[in-house]
């Protein structure tokens, strides 16, 4: 495997307890509002099908051109304040749902050895991450269905 396929970052537009909507694979430093833009850009249904979406964001998420972006597509941002800023609508939440944020993200490292993908290419990295996103996707799919109470568990699936 390459250096450049080591060094590789995923970006995922979900709805909180639903399936990826939407991917980007980037370089590992990327400009994450970019990447943002660039997905909605490529995705306009993300935004069309959907109106009035919240975007629960971290503080890397910022300034005015991008907010005015965003809003011009029908999203509202909430994120944490930056030094020196006034305290930001919905900082009350970002506890508990990045919290979620990061068992998603720990689920899809440990229990989908998403950082051991194992491809040699960028089509090669693509096809195995979007394999666990789909694995996660059906798993919280099954789960959903089933009433069970952990949606992101794959304990029932290991063997």
């Amino acid at each position: 495997m390459t250096a450049e396929m080591d060094t590789l970052a995923t970006a995922l537009y979900v709805r909180v307890n639903d399936p990826a909507e939407g991917f980007a694979l980037t370089g590992a430093k990327p400009v994450e509002r970019e990447v943002l833009l660039d997905l909605l850009a490529a995705e306009p249904d993300l935004t069309r099908q959907r109106p009035g979406q919240i975007l629960l964001a971290d503080m890397n998420y910022y300034g005015r051109a991008f907010e005015h972006e965003l809003a011009a597509t029908g999203i509202r941002l909430l994120r944490p304040a930056r030094k020196g800023e006034a305290l930001r609508a919905g900082s009350h939440l970002f506890k508990r749902l990045r919290q979620l944020t990061e068992s998603v993200n720990q689920t899809l490292k440990s229990q989908l050895d998403l950082e051991r993908h194992g491809g040699r290419t960028p089509t090669g990295v693509t096809v195995r991450i979007l394999q666990r996103i789909l694995a996660l996707t059906v798993a919280i799919w099954h789960n959903h269905k089933t009433g069970q109470l952990a949606l992101r568990s794959l304990a029932a699936y290991e063997n």
